[in-house]
């Protein structure tokens, strides 16, 4: 058996604010997509994938968040420049999101930055220093 990664999933209290932060990262969401229980886009042959609280649990009646940013994972976007990093990072933290890492340029040659979506996931921002 060989199985190949298809969707990548997130669970969602508030579907309007998370839409909202991966927009300000580039996705292209579905516009008025705010309101669905349900959303879905494709990244490149890769989808991802939003569902609320309540589509879980209409299907996994026990299901229950763990706490904020107890997450191990993180979605990493890779910008075009170091300077890319530095203006997402400031225009997610200008919309009223948490900054966790303010930008840097780390040891390992990158333009390295961390923020946290309306859930708590870790999204890293990052770009190769030139």
């Amino acid at each position: 058996m060989k199985l190949r990664l298809a969707v990548i999933e997130l669970v969602v209290a508030d579907m309007a604010a998370t839409l909202a932060f991966y927009r300000l990262l580039g996705l292209d969401l579905p516009a008025g997509a705010g309101a669905e229980p349900h959303v879905q886009a494709d990244l490149g042959g890769i989808q991802i994938a939003f569902d609320t609280e309540e589509t879980i649990r209409s299907f996994h009646p026990g299901w229950t968040r763990p706490d904020k940013g107890a997450t191990q994972s993180a979605l990493a976007f890779l910008a075009g420049s170091a300077a890319e990093v530095d203006e997402a990072y400031a225009a997610v933290v200008g919309a009223g999101y948490r900054g966790e890492l303010e930008p840097w340029n780390a040891v390992w040659g990158q333009r390295y930055a961390v923020v946290r979506d309306p859930d708590g996931n870790q999204v890293d921002l990052f770009a190769p220093l030139s």
